[in-house]
Order: C-alpha cells, then sequence, then structure tokens
C-alpha cells in the first residue's frame, strides 16, 4: 500500500527514541564513529519529501533521546504510556517509533507482551547516521510509514531494509550492515516493496488484555531500582556456579541462561541454577543459538524460554514478576 491510498482525516504518530537513525557523524563517510540521538524526530520527518505530502495528519512526539544501548526501564515506562495513550485514539492509525538498533529487538517484545496492540506499533532504525552520504534511515521511515497505515495490520513489528519483522522473532544479527536483522527460522512477516506489502505470514497476535491495568503498574514504578532484576547469565566451556553464586549474594530477583545447543548446562551451573530455585528464584532456560527454539525434556528441571531468545526471556520474566506483585 503506497501513503497516497490512505484515507484522508486520519492521524499517524512518529515517537522519537533517538538512535543512529538520529545520529550525526562529522564526515559524511564515517558509519561507525558518529555520535547517536542528535537529531529531534520533527528535524528527522521534516527532511523526508516523501512524507510531506501524506493525505493524513503526521504528529511527531519525541519520547527520549538516546543511543539505545542505554535503553532503560524508566524509558520504556514512558514509552509504553505514549504508545498506550496514542493507541486509544481512534483516529490514529498506527504508530511509528525511531529506535537505536542495538536493544530494538527488546523494546519491541516489551511492547507486544504487554500492549498486545490492535493496531500496528512499527519500530524502525537506522545503521547508518543521519549525516552519511547515504543514510538508510529515511527510507526505512518511509517504510514504516507504509506498513503503519496498511488495512489489517497490527501488533509490533520492525522495520529495516525493506523487511517486517514480528516483535516475537525479531534479533539483530550483523553489527554493520544495513540489512541488520533476521527472524530466524521463523522467516520474516512480510516485506515493503515500492510503498507496497508482500506479506508472506500473519501479524502477530493481539489478544484482548488488561493492558491499561499493566500500563498503570508500571507507571506506579518510581525510579528504575523498583523493576524486578533479572539477569542472564551464559553456559560456556568451563562455566562455573561462581556468577550465579555472585548474583544471589547481590538480591538477583530472576535468572535467565543461555544454554549451549538445546539449553544443555555445564554441571556446576546447572547446580547453582537449582540452587537458585531452591532459594526461590525463578530460572528460565534459553539457547544462546541464533536459530530454532529449546525443545522441551520431560525430565527438565528448569523451565524453557518457549521460543524466546535470551534477551526477550529476560523482558518475559521481568514482566512475570510485576504481574505477581501486589
Amino acid at each position: 500500500m503506497q501513503v497516497s491510498d490512505v484515507v484522508t482525516n486520519k492521524k499517524m504518530v512518529i515517537l522519537g527514541t533517538g538512535g543512529t537513525i538520529a545520529g550525526t557523524a562529522t564526515r559524511a563517510g564515517d558509519h561507525t564513529g558518529y555520535t547517536a540521538a542528535q537529531l529531534g524526530i520533527a528535524q528527522l520527518v521534516a527532511a523526508v519529501p516523501a512524507l510531506a505530502g501524506s493525505p493524513f495528519e503526521l504528529l511527531t512526539e519525541q519520547v527520549a533521546q538516546i543511543d539505545s544501548k542505554d535503553m532503560s526501564f524508566s524509558v520504556w515506562r514512558d514509552l509504553a504510556g505514549r504508545v498506550s495513550h496514542w493507541l486509544a485514539q481512534p483516529e490514529v492509525l498506527g504508530i511509528v517509533i525511531t529506535h537505536g538498533t542495538d536493544t530494538l529487538e527488546e523494546t519491541a517484545y516489551f511492547l507486544q507482551a504487554l500492549l498486545h496492540p490492535a493496531k500496528p506499533v512499527v519500530l524502525t532504525c537506522a545503521m547508518r547516521p543521519a549525516t552519511a552520504l547515504v543514510p538508510d534511515g529515511p527510507q526505512n521511515l518511509v517504510d514504516a510509514v507504509a506498513v503503519a497505515t496498511h488495512p489489517g495490520a497490527r501488533g509490533v513489528v520492525a522495520v529495516c531494509a525493506g523487511v517486517i519483522h514480528s516483535a516475537m522473532d525479531v534479533q539483530k544479527v550483523h553489527p554493520y550492515r544495513l540489512d541488520a536483522f533476521s527472524s530466524g527460522d521463523a522467516g520474516p512477516i512480510g516485506y515493503v516493496e515500492e510503498g507496497r506489502l508482500r506479506l508472506m505470514r500473519n501479524w502477530p497476535l493481539a489478544p484482548v488484555d488488561h493492558t491499561q491495568a499493566a500500563i498503570e503498574s508500571i507507571a506506579m514504578l518510581p525510579d528504575e531500582a523498583a523493576w524486578p532484576r533479572v539477569e542472564i547469565v551464559m553456559n560456556y566451556a568451563g562455566a562455573s556456579a561462581a556468577v550465579v553464586q555472585a548474583l544471589l549474594a547481590s538480591g538477583v530477583q530472576g535468572l535467565v541462561v543461555a544454554g549451549t545447543g538445546n539449553a544443555t548446562l555445564h554441571h556446576a551451573l546447572e547446580a547453582a541454577l537449582h540452587e537458585a530455585q531452591a532459594a526461590g528464584i525463578p530460572v528460565v532456560r534459553a539457547t544462546r543459538c541464533s536459530e530454532g527454539r529449546v525443545l522441551p525434556t520431560p525430565d527438565a528441571a528448569i523451565p524453557d524460554s518457549r521460543g524466546l531468545s535470551p534477551v526477550k526471556a529476560r523482558v518475559a520474566l521481568i514482566l512475570s514478576l510485576l504481574g505477581k506483585r501486589p
């Protein structure tokens, strides 16, 4: 679907959080020595001529201005609140969020798991700063708007290099190339080609949920320290109990372990994780493999992540612990 096909008297909301897409460098040829989050979202949108003649009202809002490597719970809280606010407006077709690539997959999963939106929420990004000789951000932004205004689109997705990824599957898999994301063996939802969508599978599910109650619960968290502390540990050759024991001593509230292969664990690390469970600390097994999912075994004492990557399993466990609080 092209922008020109969209029905008038509707609104599109673009929320800015910073990232490389808003970054600047002193030289046009510098794609790594830039400073992220330097340009505001209104400035970014104004610099994209393809959006200037949109038949719908385009609203911009700066929610945060950070390098996504520094993503925090407080930004997630604010972003979820603003997304929830705009989704509730009947005239809003969808929402686009500009985001850094480093933690995009975590933010995407957080919003999908928390909000289950019945309208499209599209995260987009860039691998080159806005000052690059050939920046990729403008095209990604145009593609994201095309997805957010597509009839029937719903759920949280990520759009980069013309590919549409589900929040449930998207992972950053390359540190430099423009097509830096993959959906693994699940495959992408579809592609954006000359402003039109070619869909390969269904949009992320959007079940009815207690969204507003969850948002209000998170909004009441006063600061970063109020969020449940969940850490990730990894299995590798010679893994020991030391990291888990140190985390337990420091008051960790949940653990995700990135196991080898089918979430296999070194015996010393596994014993420490069982001790954590015995102490009342929830533990989840994921795999450090970039494709596939953990296949559960009948005798597994540690539950698996149900297909989630380690970083997404961590988000899921944080939300689970928040839901159990009085």
